[in-house]
């Protein structure tokens, strides 16, 4: 059994955690193949074999490789996924950061994970994609997110008007510093934050949310993954921003841009007893009251 390892990188505080995560991953006879930076930091404490494989291309990830480990936070396990691709490859997250609501596996159940990989006892969810389609090419080859797309005005600018259609037919023109298209996955992140709704992992749904609206009567919206959304924007600066989960990059206001569903999805390994509801509880607090 091989499995990718990932991982922008550790500090001091988190070597004894990286080591032990090693001991266990070569006990359970789990073939690592290593990401090269992390790799390069991580030889000068962690036992490793002579020979260890790396990679530091999606291209490097063969059909021999039937698991990616992300180790870190959640924007870490979002890089996992730019690298995965369209292949056939879980992803298990393990939190080595704050939050870790996509990594949802504790450090101190490092153990119990890695031995349920071994044992393939571990249960898989699939996840949707959202894909953008431009009329100039943006981000190269991984032109899809986990969690959302969203268009911004550039930095100090004044806020910009987003029309935007389903399907070709008017929807909306939102007066706001930005909009936010979230898939389920994404629901519980950025477009959280700017008052968006929860919704299931499995709803087939897209989520619309403004990013600081001038409108009192503009809210979220759903709408169905087999829409495509499409955008024209109006500026009085000659740049906008758009991103894909934590990849950005600037582009002219008079840009074409759509989101659609994306052709595949991804599968996103979690402990059997860490199930959405429990990890809203969890991470989230969702439920909680002093009174109960």
């Amino acid at each position: 059994m091989k499995a990718a390892i990932y991982s922008r990188g550790v500090d001091v505080r988190q070597e004894a955690d990286v080591t032990l995560f090693f001991e266990e991953l070569l006990k359970q006879q789990i073939e690592p193949i290593i990401y090269q930076p992390f790799l390069d930091q991580i030889r000068s404490f962690v036992p490793l074999p002579e020979q260890v494989q790396s990679f530091e291309l999606s291209e490097h990830l063969n059909h021999e490789i039937e698991f990616m480990i992300s180790l870190g936070g959640d924007g870490t396990l979002l890089d996992t996924v730019a690298l995965v691709k369209n292949k056939p490859i879980s992803i298990m997250g393990i939190n080595f950061g704050r939050l870790g609501f996509l990594a949802g596996i504790g450090r101190d159940n490092m153990k119990e994970a890695l031995k349920s990989l071994s044992r393939r006892s571990f249960i898989t969810d699939k996840r949707s994609l959202i894909h953008l389609d431009a009329d100039m090419p943006l981000f190269g080859s991984v032109p899809f997110a986990l969690n959302e797309f969203a268009i911004h005005k550039r930095d100090t600018a004044s806020m910009i008007k987003i029309h935007t259609y389903l399907n070709g037919e008017f929807l909306n023109t939102y007066w706001a510093d930005g909009l936010i298209v979230a898939t389920p996955t994404g629901s519980t992140g950025y477009s959280l934050s700017c008052g968006g709704p929860i919704v299931f992992p499995d709803s087939g749904s897209f989520v619309i949310t403004p990013v600081a609206p001038h409108h009192l009567n503009v809210r979220p919206l759903i709408v169905p993954d087999d829409q495509i959304i499409s955008f024209e924007v109006e500026s009085r600066y000659e740049d906008i921003i758009c991103s894909l989960d934590s990849r950005r990059e600037i582009v002219g206001k008079n840009i074409s841009l759509a989101v659609r569903k994306e052709v595949f999805d991804i599968s996103l390994i979690r402990l059997g007893e860490n199930s959405f509801l429990q990890t809203l509880h969890n991470k989230l607090t969702w439920g909680f009251d002093k009174r109960n």
